[in-house]
């Protein structure tokens, strides 16, 4: 029986993450996000998901980011019209040099993953006519990510944000951009070549689209200053309310919850987040009053879009700031798959839909 899309197929053994959508549980390593959340930085939990001592990756990465900023040239001679998703993709490519790949496997998944992130930052700025700025050797991972962004010091609440956002967002289990670099690494390829195939899943609006639609659900409230107007209009017009309901998830995502979390905490100094706050207690009984059964919770979107609104992240950096966070899942699957190797080769069911030769000719005209 063909089964599309491989969904309910088990094609890998893992220890890295778990996703228990009936129960609204994510592990890491088999460790509920909740608890991997309690104070822990960025180089902490991807420390944890790489299997390698935290002082080694908060070195590596800084290395990895020198790394990254020695391709940078090639920023320079792409087309200006390529989204930034496109150019962190092409210039990962060039990452693959013997420098690089002379290391071991794990230090290459910390050094890609620090080159990740300059790269992300740096094409955004030179898009915009801007210089690339220089890593700094004094911030942590998150906050240099963002000072890279801008230009400027972040605060130290943009940068609590931001860095919840990216730990609840490392890892999800064998998801489209997973297995893509999962399936790439079996033929014994490298980490970047892994790396180009799962940013090339990130295009995708059915895997990496951005939450700009809850940023326009957020707007219309925030202008109408009414949930209730908003979220009825929508219902009765037979849209989706964007930032609620999740295929894997029967229940509220549990990344949603931390990062709530994180946003009740910041409220106070982030208008956003406040808003984003107030109005999901109204969006979610709006939803049970109109759609009773359909179990449509507050998703991972919903709080992401609040927190990159709250620190004046650009939309056209939401999925490439996923893709930072989303590198110590890809790279940890990699360095996983490298170490009990067996190449993808699924069987497929050939349906025939010509006669003969003519008729394929006739089909191509």
């Amino acid at each position: 029986m063909v089964q599309r899309g491989l969904k309910g197929v088990v094609a890998v053994e893992t220890a890295i993450a778990s996703v228990d959508g009936e129960k609204g549980e994510l592990r890491y390593r088999g460790l509920l996000l909740k608890k991997v959340m309690e104070k822990h930085t960025f180089e902490a939990v991807a420390a944890f998901l790489w299997g390698i001592d935290e002082q080694s990756v908060a070195r590596l990465l800084h290395e990895g980011r020198q790394f990254g900023a020695h391709h940078l040239t090639l920023l320079h001679h792409l087309p200006k019209d390529l989204t930034i998703i496109d150019q962190v993709r092409t210039v990962i490519s060039s990452t693959g040099t013997p420098e690089l790949l002379g290391r071991t496997l794990k230090e290459q998944a910390v050094l890609v993953t620090g080159a990740l992130s300059v790269i992300a930052a740096a094409a955004y700025r030179i898009q915009k006519g801007q210089e690339a700025v220089t890593p700094s050797p004094e911030l942590t991972h998150v906050a240099n990510y963002l000072y890279m962004v801008s230009g400027e010091q972040p605060t130290a609440s943009a940068v609590t944000a931001l860095e919840t956002y990216l730990i609840a967002t490392m890892e999800h289990g064998m998801n489209a951009s997973t297995f893509a670099a999962r399936v790439t690494v079996s033929s014994e390829s490298d980490l970047p070549s892994g790396l180009v195939s799962a940013l090339g899943t990130m295009k995708g609006p059915l895997h990496g689209g951005a939450p700009s639609g809850v940023l326009a659900l957020l707007d219309e409230i925030a202008l109408a200053d009414s949930v209730e107007d908003v979220v009825m209009k929508k219902l009765q017009a037979g849209e989706r309310i964007m930032g609620f309901g999740h295929r894997v998830y029967k229940t509220e995502d549990p990344r949603s919850l931390v990062l709530r979390a994180a946003c009740e905490k910041l409220s106070g100094e982030e208008s956003w987040l406040h808003l984003a706050v107030r109005a999901e207690i109204e969006i979610i009984r709006l939803l049970e009053l109109h759609k009773p059964g359909r179990r449509l919770y507050t998703n991972v979107e919903y709080y992401a879009a609040a927190i990159m609104k709250s620190i004046d992240l650009p939309s056209e950096l939401f999925t490439p700031t996923f893709s930072v966070a989303r590198a110590v899942g890809w790279t940890a699957h990699m360095v996983e798959q490298l170490g009990d190797n067996v190449i993808f080769r699924p069987e497929s069911l050939y349906v025939p839909v010509a006669k003969d030769f003519c008729t394929i000719k006739k089909g191509m005209v």
